[in-house]
């Protein structure tokens, strides 16, 4: 017995001791593992630090780098036809910069076989300005470690010109491509005979498509871009709602079916003198695109569609027109009779208010459907029409950037333009954009909106003075500092009103017109931290002054620009003149609406470029304003410096040399971007009634209003 119990702890010794070196040998060998995986880990992540990625140059396409696809090189999955954004689209791959799309286009390659006999088709004119269009945008990346989306530089506008199985093999290739994932392919022209399907044949696994011609059945909502056809007939055709248009609607297409054509024809027995048909001119050439005809009779095309208020757009042998383009460019209304058709930019143009739907089945009540159409609802159309027109199709290069415009919003959601962004053209005449009456607004109360870094002592002294004006509402404190978080809640002052304090994620000046949710009063007070000279009066003053003028910016620090004949170019002018044309957002009120145009419709990219550059937000703003408005700004009170006390020169940003020469950059640079300059100057400005005159200060109701 004694034996036997040796022997099973001697056997249990022996199985620990082995149980250990077992453990220890798995430990080694998982440390060894994470360590070699760290290593690569490091060492890809410093080699993209190292890497340096140059902008694509799309000078020379006949001297293009050769790729082989051998015959046997596998294909591209099969388009997935059930793909959702939710789905097949890695939104990891974005943000990396921020909220901001960043889309990357490969350099372009010729693809030949192995016996050298290319296999892709050269670049057309369309294909490339699509890509020198992405690569021209503010979203566009030449680092692919950093994109989000990833455009191929094979041309696949029109599915004719193109050979399937090589040029999926071609999109396998990619370096990126991992079965299309995040990818984009655009096309114009899908389907071939006699099938003609609405969606290209080319297998693309994952990929979204950009595509014309779309139909509801195989248009994958959400994931999918629908695209107009194109029409480089439209060029040279000018807009022009003052012709005569003797007809109720044109009929212009060459390739409707022949049902649908006796259809018309009926309507035509009818209705003679309402709709106007054209067709091929088989009597010239029949390929010329630029020229209809109606019997012998030979008419100009598109020029022919300005003699019609509507215009058909029919299903043809491609459920895709480019009928659709050219009726509007020639202020048409289009009338569409295409079921399934999936409309250009689905999901954010409301095409009701520009067009006309008929059901296939109804094609026969046309004339009378249009006839009850009043004549203001027909204005409102053609109005919309062009409006579309102007900004979303004009040429290749709106389509694609309206194209990247949706796709921002799709991926950055929080940041998404709404409806009226994208439907509701602004209007020069209406006198305010928030379509109100220039009145006193009938909420009182306004937030001071202070953009600070870390200068503490001056921040309290600005906050303590604002509690002073009567009319304040909210302090809000946009804490620009990412290295360091603001104070602990003890160290703030004790105040009768609201403080709420936000730390951004980025150091940007935009940030002080972001639009805020805690903004709840219609006026804001943009002002720096270090702006401690103005007095309670005065700012109480200037929020009265803006009540009544709630559309301009209404402030005090004032700026001037002057065209110099010297060197042809505008100049900006600090010093002090007859004349003002820009009060600067250092303080300065403002309706909460400019925070949402300034954040969300800023023209061109100069939103990006006063971040990058650290300034000019400023004239951004008054720019915005007077370019929507068509008015000069107010300023108040006789104030003109505004140099803090407490500030040494090197603080401040404005006494830097260079900042004075970079605001002239400005604005040179916005009016470019704009096409115009839209800053209006003014030689007035606001003061109280009984400023200078020598009464009682019982009985004046601003005694603190300051000199110079």
């Amino acid at each position: 017995m004694v034996l036997t119990t040796r022997m099973s702890h001697k056997v249990n010794r022996i199985s620990y001791y082995y149980h250990n070196v077992f453990v220890i040998f798995l430990l080694m060998f998982t440390l060894f593992i994470i360590l070699i995986m760290t290593y690569h880990i490091f060492k890809f992540g410093s080699t993209q630090k190292r890497s340096v990625y140059n902008p694509i140059v799309l000078n020379d396409l006949h001297s293009l780098p050769v790729q082989v696809i051998d015959a046997d090189f596998a294909m591209a999955d099969i388009t997935n036809s059930s793909c959702t954004y939710f789905s097949c689209f890695n939104v990891y791959r974005c943000g990396s910069q921020g909220n901001k799309l960043l889309v990357y286009v490969y350099p372009p390659k010729l693809y030949v076989d192995s016996l050298e006999r290319s296999i892709t088709s050269h670049i057309t004119k369309e294909f490339y300005q699509i890509l020198n269009t992405i690569i021209s945008s503010k979203f566009y990346t030449p680092n692919p470690y950093e994109a989000c989306i990833f455009i191929p530089s094979i041309d696949t506008l029109n599915q004719n010109r193109l050979k399937l199985q090589e040029v999926s093999q071609a999109l396998k290739s990619l370096p990126f491509w991992n079965n299309g994932e995040n990818h984009l392919i655009f096309n114009m022209i899908p389907g071939t005979v006699p099938d003609y399907n609405t969606v290209i044949d080319v297998p693309v696994g994952k990929a979204m498509i950009a595509g014309a011609g779309m139909s509801s059945l195989t248009y994958r909502s959400g994931f999918d871009i629908s695209l107009p056809v194109y029409s480089p007939l439209v060029n040279n055709l000018k807009l022009n709602f003052n012709n005569t248009r003797p007809w109720l609607i044109i009929s212009s297409q060459m390739n409707i079916n022949s049902a649908s054509e006796q259809d018309l024809l009926e309507i035509k027995s009818i209705s003679p003198k309402d709709i106007f048909i054209l067709g091929t001119c088989f009597h010239y050439n029949s390929m010329n695109n630029t020229i209809r005809c109606a019997g012998e009779d030979v008419y100009k095309y598109p020029n022919v569609l300005q003699t019609a208020t509507f215009c058909l757009v029919i299903r043809g042998a491609r459920l895709g027109q480019t009928t659709l383009l050219e009726c509007m460019a020639a202020g048409s209304i289009p009338v569409i009779i295409a079921d399934s058709l999936t409309m250009p930019f689905h999901g954010i143009i409301d095409w009701t208010r520009a067009v006309i739907f008929i059901r296939e089945v109804d094609i026969l009540s046309l004339i009378s459907v249009l006839k009850k159409i009043s004549q203001e609802r027909i204005i409102e159309l053609q109005q919309q029409g062009a409006w579309l027109y102007e900004k979303y199709f004009k040429s290749m290069e709106k389509i694609i950037e309206t194209t990247l415009e949706l796709l921002a919003d799709r991926v950055f959601p929080h940041l998404s333009r709404d409806y009226t962004f994208w439907n509701i053209p602004i209007h020069k005449d209406i006198t305010s954009p928030l379509f109100l009456p220039i009145t006193v607004p009938k909420t009182r109360g306004f937030t001071a909106v202070i953009l600070t870094y870390d200068r503490l002592e001056l921040l309290f002294l600005l906050i303590n003075k604002l509690v002073k004006v009567p009319s304040l509402s909210k302090v809000l404190v946009i804490w620009n500092n990412q290295q360091k978080d603001p104070p602990h809640p003890s160290r703030w002052p004790k105040l009768s009103k609201p403080l709420k304090v936000i730390q951004t994620k980025e150091n940007k000046l935009s940030n002080r017109f972001y639009p805020y949710d805690e903004i709840e009063t219609e006026a804001v007070l943009s002002i720096d931290d270090d702006i401690i000279m103005l007095t309670a009066d005065e700012v109480e003053f200037a929020y009265e002054i803006w009540r009544e003028f709630p559309d301009r910016i209404v402030g005090f620090p004032s700026r001037i620009h002057m065209w110099d004949n010297g060197t042809n170019c505008w100049k900006y002018e600090s010093e002090w003149t007859n004349s003002i044309s820009m009060v600067l957002t250092g303080a300065a009120f403002h309706h909460k609406y400019w925070n949402y145009m300034y954040t969300t419709a800023m023209p061109g990219d100069i939103k990006e470029w006063v971040d990058e550059h650290m300034n000019c937000e400023d004239i951004a703003m008054n720019f915005l304003i007077a370019n929507i408005t068509g008015k000069a700004p107010i300023k108040v009170t006789p104030k003109k410096k505004f140099r803090c006390p407490e500030c040494t020169n090197t603080e401040m940003l404005s006494a830097d040399l260079t900042h004075m020469v970079e605001r002239t950059q400005c604005i040179n640079r916005f009016s470019l971007i704009y096409g115009s300059m839209p800053l209006q100057s003014v030689e007035f400005r606001a003061d109280p009634v009984l400023f200078k005159d020598i009464f009682p200060e019982k009985l004046k109701r601003f005694n603190d209003i300051g000199s110079l």
